[in-house]
């Protein structure tokens, strides 16, 4: 079905009654409109021109209870003109609105039956437009899904397939992956997948270039194919959206965390900004003072040290050298020290400032740990090695915290 199809409904019951007509979908976004009759008022026009109403308009047009209606019925809307709502429904199933505007709120039997037939119609269309969008989504994830399989006759099939979709021209040749992931406790409930996978679509929305996904229970990933990489500005963009979104459907605390991967020519190597992706993102997930929106490429020793197993990064994390230094940290500032040491490039003096002590301070304090773990700080293999170590350290933290060990 055509978006025209659903257009000649509206304006076909427009024409009829003298009255303007709008079909929103269920989350009160624009789907058609009709021209209008000296009836709009500001909330028409400006849902006209953003095919969407401010968020909290819709929760409160929501919370009059629509969703549940299974017949025509008046809405009132603090600021703006009463509509009729007639519930855009085929086989129980809620599709969407019909609306109708009027000064006085007052509407005739024969308009409320006008709207309630036009809103089945438009039913039906919306129903196999529904049927139609979920084939092509589940056969374009199946597809997603192996282009980024571990076999490459596999992925080599999937690349063929992709192009025999004709969703890109020739001219988009810039592929990139941003990886979502939602924290575990909203992934528990069936109707939080439903808000996360939700709340993803809505994030493809506002890509303008071909933006594709693929969803499971907490995470997803979009593969945006565009003609030039996705600015920064874009994907803060996506990610915004998706965050409001899933706050809206379930919990306003709640907060997906992002991973971008790298930006690839061919479709051979979206495995590898894939793979990016899903790491970027477990950074932020573990690692919180990253941020919500990991990029590749920024994550700096962390890019290394995550790509190891789980098992095998814990294991690592075990340095007997920091080991002894904790031990022997009874005030609980060795192990701060030499890691505002490391942070600030071996700098005594940034690093005593930003530790607020004196320069004969931090040399003790330093003399102390080469004592305790037989290293030398002038050592670039023994500098190397305690610093890793306390990175090791951190996410091993982090990593038992998020699996409760």
């Amino acid at each position: 079905m055509s978006d025209r199809d659903l257009q000649s409904i509206v304006d076909e019951l427009a024409e009829r009654l003298r009255r303007s007509v709008a079909i929103d979908d269920p989350a009160i976004r624009l789907l058609a409109a009709s021209r209008h009759f000296g009836d709009e008022d500001a909330l028409r026009v400006s849902s006209v021109l953003n095919r969407s109403v401010e968020p909290e308009i819709v929760d409160h047009i929501l919370a009059q209870g629509i969703s549940r209606w299974v017949a025509p019925g008046v809405v009132g809307v603090e600021g703006a003109m009463p509509r009729l709502c007639a519930p855009v429904r085929c086989n129980g199933m809620l599709l969407g609105y019909l609306w109708l505007i009027d000064k006085d709120g007052t509407f005739t039997d024969q308009e409320m039956t006008a709207a309630g037939e036009a809103a089945a119609t438009a039913g039906a269309m919306l129903l196999r437009r529904l049927l139609l969008h979920e084939r092509s989504k589940a056969r374009q994830e199946g597809i997603l899904r192996e282009l980024v399989s571990g076999d490459l006759a596999v992925r080599a099939q999937a690349i063929q397939d992709l192009r025999a979709e004709q969703l890109f021209g020739d001219e988009s040749t810039h592929f990139t992956v941003l990886a979502v992931q939602c924290q575990a406790s909203h992934a528990t409930a069936a109707p939080q997948e439903v808000a996360f996978e939700a709340a993803v679509e809505d994030g493809v929305r506002a890509v303008a270039d071909v933006a594709l996904m693929a969803a499971n229970r907490s995470r997803a990933w979009i593969l945006l194919i565009q003609r030039v990489p996705p600015s920064r500005g874009l994907v803060e963009s996506v990610a915004e959206r998706i965050t409001a979104r899933f706050r809206r459907l379930s919990d306003e605390n709640a907060q997906p965390v992002f991973g971008l991967g790298g930006t690839v020519t061919t479709l051979g190597d979206v495995v590898t900004s894939y793979q990016q992706a899903l790491l970027a993102a477990r950074a932020a997930l573990l690692l919180p003072s990253i941020g919500e929106l990991a990029r590749w490429g920024e994550l700096g020793p962390y890019e290394l040290l995550l790509k190891l197993p789980a098992e095998d990064l814990l294991n690592a994390a075990s340095v007997p050298a920091l080991a002894a230094v904790e031990q022997e940290d009874t005030h609980n500032v060795l192990i701060a020290t030499l890691t505002g040491f490391f942070d600030h490039g071996g700098n005594i003096q940034r690093t005593a400032d930003s530790m607020r002590v004196h320069r004969a301070t931090l040399y003790q304090r330093l003399k102390r740990i080469e004592q305790i773990t037989g290293c030398s700080l002038d050592s670039g293999d023994d500098r190397l090695m305690l610093h890793l170590g306390l990175k090791l350290r951190v996410i091993a933290a982090a990593y038992r915290d998020h699996l409760g060990r």
